[in-house]
Parts: structure tokens; C-alpha cells; sequence
């Protein structure tokens, strides 16, 4: 097979990719949309991004994947599923941790990369044309991508919307120098549902489809330079790394189905840890314990910093204020 019988190369790519353990392949043109193109730059200009700066610096290259690779023609989108095997995965009561679902097992991105590289190899053997690997440390607008390529639309939680995964699907791209006849981009299915929405304890998804980053506890728990302030303790309650309420409660969710890939098993000692022993960790026992996992990215301080902060405002007679962290 050659990429002289693109539509044929498009389904053989996307067979492949499912051989290989994805859940779901579709394919889009290397180009990115007015309309994200302008969704971007009115968050960056908006100062949304907070502390990342990483995203001012890249804006160029994330706002078109021509940028990043000027040879580009196609963008191959990818999803695994990473679905809970209990249909709401929010660890609720207040002696445990809760640490974001796609955090309690080994890092995606080493898994998904593997993948990727396995179907760019392939590609490369059955056309001979040029490929690049991506997750998402690269800049690259997935979300805008994936919806491009009909893997779901993005919801007003600001995050991916599968219908037969709900919100649990982790992304990365090949790109090409193939011209693949692109896949129809997902309709939106949100409708008038504001269950994300409603859910969210900081309000930080006050206005649809945008998120109010300052106040997203996944980014104060898991991005921001700073320590959660304690005036988001009460929201933050047991939430020591991520936040999972706005994805869970997507009513799509009725169509996801656990996951099953064994390398993104969830790790028990880290599905719903005991909060006053996270507390407590040793640098030691911190890298033992999440070896491997997204959670060691925060490092020791800044996750035991959460703990505390957590500790103490769901047992606040037990353990005193959450100053002095």
C-alpha cells in the first residue's frame, strides 16, 4: 500500500493504530481553525494562562502546526482510553486523598509515546513519508486537533468530550507529510447541559467552553509556581493533586468503559491514599511511592505542601490551622 490510495491509507492508519492499543484514530489537515486560532491568543492575551508561561512563548508554533513543522500535511490524532472502572471516580471521603484519575498510574505520556512511535514506524515502512511524534509537552493544540479529526468535541469544561469515551481519553499525534483526506470534525453535543459547569468548587468554569485557570484547583494543586492559597482551602478539600468534578459528572460518561490497557492500570496504593500519611511523606518515601506517575512532577515540597493544606481543612480539630505550611 502507498499514499497513492490515500482514502485506503487513512483506514489502514486507522486499523493499525487500534492493533496497536489506541481507542480511537481519526485524521486531520496540519492547520488549526480561525476560530482556535483567536480562542488562543484571547486566552494568552487575557493573561489565562497564569504562571505557564511556557504557552506565551510557544504561542506561534501552538497556534499552527505549519509553524511547528512547515512540512506538514496531515495530523494523525490519537486517543487511549483511561477510564475508571467505577463510574464516579471523586474520592469523597475526607481521610483520603483524591488524586486525579489519569494521575494514579504510570505516566501516560511514556505509554502513548511508545504507541505513537510504533504506528510512525509503520507509516514510514508502508509510504516512506516523514513523521513526528507528539503528546502534549510539545506545542500543540491537541484538544482543537482531536475535534478535528472526530475524536469528540470540546466540552464547556474546556476539555475533550468523547461519545463512546465520556472525558477519558489522553491524546497524541503523528504528524505527516502525507496528504491523508482528512476525518469530519465532531459535532458539539453539549446542548444546554451545565453539569460540568455547576460542578466545578471554585466556579471557575463561570462562562462556557472557558476556563477561569486562577481558579481551577488542577492548576493550583498541579501547575502553579505557588502554593495553593489558603483562601481556596475549603474548595480544594481533600484534593491533593488534580481535580476530577467537572469530568466526572458529564453525562457522557454513561458510554465510557473502563479502561483496559494493563500499562495504565491504576496503582491501588495511589487510588485513594490515606491523607495524614501523605502528609508526613519523606522525599524518600514521596519518590518511592509515585515513581513513575505524573505526581512526582510536582515534587516533594509542593504535593506534601497540598496534603497539609488538605489535612487540615477536612481535620481542622485534629491538625490546627493551615498556616505555616
Amino acid at each position: 500500500m502507498t499514499a497513492a490510495d490515500p482514502v485506503a491509507l487513512r483506514e489502514r492508519v486507522r486499523a493499525r493504530a487500534l492493533d496497536l492499543g489506541f481507542d480511537a484514530c481519526g485524521v486531520a489537515a496540519a492547520e488549526t481553525t480561525p476560530v482556535d486560532k483567536a480562542a488562543l491568543a484571547g486566552f494568552l492575551a487575557a493573561g489565562r494562562h497564569r504562571d505557564m508561561a511556557w504557552m506565551m512563548e510557544t504561542a506561534d508554533r501552538r497556534a499552527d502546526p505549519r509553524v511547528l513543522w512547515p512540512a506538514a500535511r496531515t495530523v494523525i490524532s490519537l486517543g487511549m482510553n483511561y477510564g475508571p472502572p467505577d463510574p464516579d471516580p471523586v474520592e469523597r471521603r475526607p481521610d483520603r486523598a483524591h488524586i486525579a484519575l489519569y494521575a494514579r498510574r504510570r505516566d501516560y505520556h511514556d505509554v502513548v509515546k511508545q504507541r505513537l512511535k510504533a504506528l510512525a514506524r509503520w507509516l514510514v515502512a508502508e509510504t516512506g513519508a516523514e513523521v513526528k511524534v507528539f503528546v502534549d509537552t510539545a506545542p500543540v493544540m491537541e484538544k482543537p486537533l482531536a475535534r478535528q479529526a472526530g475524536l469528540g468535541w470540546i466540552g464547556k469544561h474546556t476539555n475533550l468530550v468523547s461519545r463512546d469515551f465520556g472525558s477519558w481519553l489522553v491524546l497524541g499525534e503523528v504528524f505527516t507529510t502525507l496528504a491523508i483526506p482528512p476525518d469530519r470534525p465532531a459535532a458539539d453535543h453539549c446542548g444546554s447541559c451545565t453539569a460540568c459547569r455547576d460542578a466545578c468548587p471554585t466556579g471557575a468554569l463561570d462562562v462556557p467552553y472557558r476556563m477561569d485557570t486562577g481558579r481551577c484547583l488542577a492548576y493550583l494543586s498541579v501547575e502553579a509556581a505557588d502554593p495553593v492559597p489558603d483562601s481556596f482551602a475549603a474548595a480544594m478539600g481533600n484534593r491533593v493533586f488534580g481535580c476530577d468534578d467537572c469530568l466526572a459528572v458529564c453525562p457522557w460518561n454513561k458510554f465510557a468503559r473502563p479502561a483496559t490497557e494493563p500499562k495504565l492500570a491504576v496503582r491501588p496504593a495511589v487510588a485513594a491514599p490515606d491523607l495524614s500519611t501523605l502528609a508526613r511523606l519523606d522525599e524518600a518515601a514521596f519518590r518511592n511511592l509515585f515513581s513513575g506517575t505524573p505526581v512526582r512532577r510536582r515534587g516533594h515540597a509542593r504535593f506534601t505542601a497540598n496534603a497539609r493544606l488538605a489535612l487540615a481543612t477536612v481535620r481542622p480539630s485534629d491538625e490546627g490551622p493551615a498556616s505555616g505550611r
